[in-house]
C-alpha cells in the first residue's frame, strides 16, 4: 500500500476486521463446518452450535483478523437475536445439504429473502456464499448439485459464489472461508454485472480515470513502459516481460482494438479487469483501485483526498518543488500542441479525472494568453494562489489527479506550512514564498487598476460569483530572488471587520488618490489601524497632483510613522517598466517586515517650536504604538 507512514495503506481501506456469520437450517453442518475448520478432522461430538472463533490477522491470507459466528435454529431464541447477529455480520455462508431438497429451498423460500431485508434496511449489500455441503454423500451420483442453485443464483446477485464441500471429506473447508473473507475484503458486487457479463458503470469509470493517470504522454494508449509503471504502483514490482505479452495476447485474441500497435487501449484495459473478476481473481481489480483511493463503494475515500493537515494560526500552506513538479508534469502532459498555454478541452482532459474543473474565471486572477486561455505561468500561480486560500480543496484535487503514490507519499509531501507570521515579523525576515497583500484605500483611489497591473491587464470585469478581486504573479527582485506576490483588494463591505484583526497579511498597501486632496487623510485613518507593515501608494501620478488636505505631506508622516516613503503608481499600460519596480519594492518591503525604514534625516522645515514639538509628539506617539505591538 502506500507508505504507512503517511496514514493511508491498502488495509486501512478494506474493513479492518471480517465477521462471518454461517447460517441455514437445522443438520445441514454449520457446526461441523466450523469445527471441521478449526481441528482439522471431523468432530465425533457435534454440539447445538459451536463458540465464535477468532482467526488472528497473521494466519489470515489478507492479514485481517476474520471472526466465524455459527448459528443454531435449535437454539434460535427469537427473531432479535437473529437479526442483531445478521446485522453484525459482513458476510453470509448459507448452508443447504446437496442430499436435502427441503434445506435448499428452504434458502429460497426464507434466507436468501431475509438476509435481503436486512441489506436492505441497512442500506448496505452483504455478500452472500452459497454452501452445498455434505456432497459427500452423492459421489455416486452423476448429476452435479450446482445445476440446481444456477436459477438461484441468477435471481440473487449479492451471492458471490457457490461451493461444494464436505465437512466429513474436509472438501474445500479452507477454501469456503477463503471465499467468505475474499467476499468482504474485495466484493465482487460493486465491480461486476454478472447477469450482462460485463463491468458496472461505476467501477468501469473508476479504471477509466485510473487509466488516464497511468497514460502518462497522453496519447490514449499505454505502452509497455506506462505498464510497467502501472504495475510498480499497484504491485510494487514490475511486469515480466512474457507476462506482458500473454496479456497483451489475451486482449488482442478476445477484444477488437484492445491492443492497438502494440499498446494497451482503454478498452483493452477495461477488458482485462473483466477478465479477472471473471476468473474470480477480482482481488486484482481491487488492489489497482485502492492503490488510487477508492472505497467498496466506488467513491475515492475521505483519507485520500484530505490527510490531516495541521495549520496554525497565522501560518500559510505553499506547494513544495515536489508537488509544484507534479503539477507542472500535468500540465506539459495535457498542452498537447506544446505552445505553453492550456486551451479550454485542453484543460478540461486535464481535470477529466475529477468530478469537475475546481476553478472558475481565472482570468482576472492569473495571466492569460490574448484569448483569456491559461498560459504555464498563470497556472502555476493558480495553484499556488489556491493552495494559499483553499488548502483542504487544493489537495483534495491532488489526490483525484493521481499525486498519491509509494514513492511521493501521499499530498502532504506536496505542501508546506510555514511559520506563523508574527515569528516572521519578530525576526524581520519572511521565510515564505507566497506573500500576500491586502490593497486599501478610499474609495476611487484606484485599487483594481492597480491591483490589475500585477498581471498587466487593464479593466477587468469581474464575474458576480467571484468572491474577492484578488491577483498573483511571481516577481523577480533582490539578487535575482523570486517571490509570488498576491494582491488582494479589500473593498468597503470586508474592510472593518479586517482592520478589527489589524490587517493579517504580509503588507498593507494603502492607496489614496494624488489628484483628491481629502484622499490621503482617509489612507491615513485606514493604516493607524493596522498592526503589520504598511507603505503608502499615491496612485494617479500620471496626473497633476494635488496638495493633500492633511497636517502632514505623506512623506513627513511616513517618515515620523517608521514607514518607508510612499511609492508612486500610474496604471497606464507604457508605465509596465516603473509598475514592475513598484511590484518588486512591495515583495522586498513584505520580505523584510519592519525594516524599511526611511533614510532621510529629520525634519528641518518645522520652523516654529510649537511645530516642533507637534514633530516630536507625533513621533513619540507612533513609537509608543509599535513599541506596544510588540515590534
Amino acid at each position: 500500500g502506500i507508505n504507512a507512514e503517511y496514514g493511508i495503506t491498502n488495509n486501512l481501506r478494506m474493513k479492518k476486521e471480517v465477521r462471518i456469520l454461517l447460517l441455514g437450517d437445522a443438520d445441514v453442518g454449520k457446526t461441523s463446518l466450523i469445527l471441521s475448520l478449526v481441528s482439522e478432522e471431523f468432530p465425533q461430538h457435534v454440539p447445538l452450535r459451536a463458540e465464535e472463533i477468532t482467526i488472528p490477522a497473521d494466519v489470515t491470507p489478507e492479514g485481517v483478523p476474520t471472526h466465524i459466528v455459527d448459528f443454531s435454529s435449535r437454539e434460535y431464541i427469537g427473531e432479535d437475536y437473529l437479526n442483531k447477529e445478521m446485522q453484525r455480520a459482513h458476510v453470509f455462508c448459507l448452508v443447504y445439504a446437496v442430499d436435502d431438497e427441503k434445506s435448499l429451498e428452504s434458502t429460497r423460500s426464507y434466507w436468501l429473502p431475509k438476509i435481503r431485508e436486512i441489506n436492505d434496511g441497512d442500506n448496505l449489500s452483504r455478500p452472500v456464499i452459497l454452501v452445498g455441503n455434505k456432497d459427500d454423500l452423492l459421489l455416486d451420483l452423476d448429476e452435479s448439485p450446482l445445476e440446481s442453485v444456477l436459477p438461484l443464483m441468477n435471481e440473487y446477485p449479492e451471492i458471490e459464489t457457490c461451493v461444494e464441500c464436505s465437512a466429513k471429506r474436509l472438501k474445500n473447508i479452507s477454501e469456503l472461508f477463503f471465499y467468505a473473507q475474499k467476499a468482504v475484503l474485495h466484493p465482487t458486487a460493486p465491480l461486476y454485472a454478472p447477469d450482462l457479463g460485463k463491468l458496472k458503470p461505476a467501477s468501469a469509470e473508476a479504471l477509466r480515470r485510473v487509466f488516464r493517470i497511468c497514460d502518462m504522454d497522453n496519447d490514449g494508449f499505454l505502452s509497455d513502459h506506462e505498464l510497467n509503471e502501472f504495475q510498480k504502483r499497484c504491485f510494487n514490482a514490475p511486469l515480466p516481460q512474457s507476462n506482458l505479452m500473454e496479456v497483451k495476447n489475451l486482449i488482442k485474441k478476445y477484444c477488437d482494438n484492445g491492443i492497438v500497435d502494440n499498446r494497451m487501449s482503454e478498452v483493452g484495459f477495461l477488458f482485462l479487469h473483466t477478465i479477472f473478476i471473471q476468473k474470480g481473481r477480482h482481488e486484482t481489480t481491487w488492489t489497482v483501485l485502492r492503490k488510487f483511493g477508492y472505497t467498496d463503494q466506488l467513491e475515492v475515500s475521505d483519507d485520500y483526498l484530505r490527510p490531516d493537515l495541521h495549520v496554525e494560526e497565522g501560518s500559510s500552506v505553499e506547494l513544495t518543488e515536489e508537488g509544484l513538479e507534479y503539477l507542472v508534469g500535468l500540465f506539459n502532459k495535457h498542452d498537447m500542441d506544446k505552445d505553453g498555454i492550456l486551451s479550454p478541452s485542453e484543460l478540461a482532459n486535464l481535470f477529466s479525472v475529477c468530478p469537475n474543473i475546481p476553478w472558475g474565471d481565472f482570468s482576472a486572477s492569473v495571466m492569460t494568453s490574448e484569448m483569456g486561455w491559461l498560459t504555464h505561468e498563470g497556472y502555476e500561480a493558480l495553484w499556488t494562489l489556491n493552495m494559499l486560500l483553499y488548502p483542504e480543496h487544493t489537495m483534495e484535487y491532488l489526490g483525484y489527479l493521481g499525486y498519491n503514490s509509494d514513492t511521493r507519499g501521499n499530498q502532504l509531501t506536496a505542501v508546506q506550512v510555514t511559520p506563523p507570521r508574527h515569528e516572521d515579523f519578530k525576526r524581520q525576515l519572511s521565510c515564505r514564498n507566497v506573500l500576500i497583500s491586502y490593497v486599501f484605500g478610499p474609495k476611487g483611489s484606484g485599487k483594481s487598476c492597480f491591483i490589475n497591473r500585477l498581471i498587466k491587464k487593464g479593466e477587468i470585469e469581474i464575474s458576480p460569483e467571484t468572491e474577492r478581486h484578488i491577483c498573483i504573479n511571481k516577481i523577480r527582485y533582490q539578487a535575482q530572488q523570486e517571490k509570488y506576490l498576491i494582491l488582494q483588494e479589500v473593498g468597503v463591505m470586508e474592510e472593518e471587520e479586517i482592520l478589527d484583526k489589524g490587517g493579517d497579511c504580509d503588507l498593507a498597501i494603502i492607496l489614496y488618490d494624488t489628484s483628491r486632496s481629502d484622499s490621503f487623510a482617509k489612507a491615513v485613518q485606514i493604516q493607524e489601524r493596522l498592526d503589520v507593515p504598511c507603505v503608502f501608494i499615491g496612485t494617479k501620478s500620471d496626473k497633476s497632483s494635488v496638495k493633500q488636505d492633511y497636517d502632514y505631506t505623506p512623506e513627513q508622516y511616513s517618515q515620523m510613522a517608521g514607514l518607508p516613503p510612499p511609492l508612486f503608481f500610474s496604471a497606464t499600460p507604457d508605465r509596465e517598466s516603473a509598475q514592475l519596480k513598484i511590484f518588486q519594492t512591495c515583495v522586498l518591503f513584505a520580505a523584510h517586515p519592519f525594516q524599511a525604514q526611511t533614510q532621510t534625516l529629520p525634519f528641518t522645515k518645522i520652523a516654529t517650536t510649537a511645530a516642533a514639538v507637534a514633530v516630536a509628539g507625533v513621533a513619540a506617539f507612533f513609537l509608543f504604538r509599535y513599541v506596544r505591538a510588540g515590534r
